[in-house]
């Protein structure tokens, strides 16, 4: 792979247009964000869980929040990444090599637009239903592939979907994104029959458009497995932009609920920095630290100091690794490649995050919620959509939005339809409409 190629402004569905003869004062990469953050799905984000329950007098982060912030720190690590370049006089012919940062945060703002609503079992939910879904027609009338689409399902591969694919039938192009910005979004390029965990980049009815999109950019296939693409480069930035936020970021949250007390906070977020070789900078840490009063501002700022040491790290270790990110011979993490005393405090923290914050009540509490919303759900409304003139399934299908609904054929579009159509709720709304499938809250009553 090059930079000269793997860098286009080529949209999806758009292909005939020339976008280099068309003049904007924004940067193609610009607009791929402004799409996204202007966009229905991403707003509907500001209600899905991350981890916590959603706020009551306390606000942590929800999936918006989460997203704004990895965008951020995507963009940090993608302009980083260009000025380390220049800075090392490296020549790239392509002058779009410049808007990497954009590309990044683009990316990072959509990474998490696939992910279905209660945090982080929603993904499991769907999976597990039909594990367990006694339903003949689903398994006898999809292929394996297919099947294993659903039984596999993955909040990476419904946002390329989500990205990807027209859902009214009227053309196919979704935001009509560039190539480039929805390569990176795909952490794991190919499809569910090549793994066994559920872990892939791109459903059946997109590997179409994932093939196309990498043989445009140059993308090129793993030695050991042909079947597999490696992956785009700058999926390895905004991978490690949402590696970045989402354990720092539970952890503040944790402060802030009081799962976690204040000194022992402070204790994870300083374990990043050596007292043998950064004491210059510890103590600066220490003095600006004694000259704010409130608990909250003070871990905010060890979190902010935190994510700017991991950020030129991550930078660093893309730069020493680009020969073999380019090659496709790297296939690591760049957050487990940076320093030990970084690597330890980053396994201290994971470990305090599994012990305190993923088992606490509140969050286990909303996950066993979801998984029985999102089970019925999914129950009745492939139900009705499969059987559409039977008992009320007329009645059930009227309460799916018409962009969910289409001249859909096979089975597989019709369950995909549905499937679509839950994961793109938020949680409220997805509880609201239980209640009342339910009978537990009736309109007017």
């Amino acid at each position: 792979m090059n930079w000269n190629q793997i860098i286009s402004t080529t949209r999806l569905g758009q292909e005939a247009l020339s976008t280099n003869d068309i003049k904007h004062s924004r940067t193609q990469f610009q607009r791929d964000y402004d799409r996204i953050i202007f966009s229905s799905p991403f707003r509907r984000m500001q209600n899905k869980t991350q981890v916590f329950p959603l706020p009551g007098s306390i606000f942590v982060h929800n999936r918006l929040t989460h997203s704004l912030e990895v965008a951020s720190v995507g963009r940090s690590l993608g302009s980083m990444f260009v000025e380390k370049a220049e800075n090392e006089k490296m020549e790239v012919g392509n002058p779009l090599f410049q808007e990497i940062g954009s590309v990044v945060s683009a990316a990072c703002l959509a990474h998490d637009m696939g992910n279905p609503p209660f945090g982080h079992s929603g993904e499991d939910a769907i999976a597990q239903f039909f594990k367990k879904s006694t339903e003949p027609r689903l398994k006898n009338e999809l292929s394996e592939a297919e099947w294993r689409d659903f039984t596999q399902f993955d909040g990476n591969a419904n946002a390329f979907r989500l990205l990807s694919h027209q859902f009214n039938g009227r053309r196919e192009g979704g935001f009509a994104l560039t190539y480039t910005t929805l390569a990176s979004i795909v952490k794991y390029p190919f499809e569910s029959m090549l793994t066994e965990k559920p872990k892939f980049g791109f459903f059946q009815s997109e590997k179409v458009i994932f093939g196309r999109i990498a043989n445009e950019l140059g993308l090129t296939r793993m030695s050991k497995d042909p079947d597999k693409y490696v992956r785009h480069p700058l999926v390895f930035l905004v991978e490690a932009a949402d590696d970045i936020c989402y354990q720092l970021m539970d952890l503040e949250d944790a402060h802030k609920l009081k799962i976690h007390a204040f000194d022992q906070t402070r204790s994870l977020l300083m374990g990043f920095f050596d007292s043998r070789t950064e004491q210059k900078q510890i103590t600066r840490m220490n003095e600006t630290l004694n000259l704010v009063t409130d608990p909250n501002e003070q871990i905010a700022y060890l979190r902010a100091s935190v994510i700017g040491k991991l950020v030129k790290q991550c930078v660093d270790v893309f730069w020493e690794k680009q020969e073999e990110i380019l090659s496709g011979s790297f296939q690591k993490a760049l957050i487990d490649q940076v320093s030990p005393t970084s690597l330890e405090a980053m396994e201290i923290i994971k470990n305090a995050s599994i012990r305190d914050i993923y088992n606490d009540r509140s969050v286990v509490e909303i996950e066993i919620s979801g998984y029985q919303i999102i089970g019925t759900l999914l129950e009745v409304f492939i139900e009705a959509i499969l059987n559409p003139k039977e008992g009320i399934s007329k009645k059930m299908l009227q309460l799916i939005p018409d962009q969910y609904r289409g001249a859909h054929q096979s089975t597989y579009e019709k369950v995909q339809a549905v499937v679509d159509f839950v994961s793109g709720m938020t949680d409220l709304y997805a509880l609201d409409l239980y209640r009342k499938i339910r009978g537990i809250n009736i309109p007017g009553i």
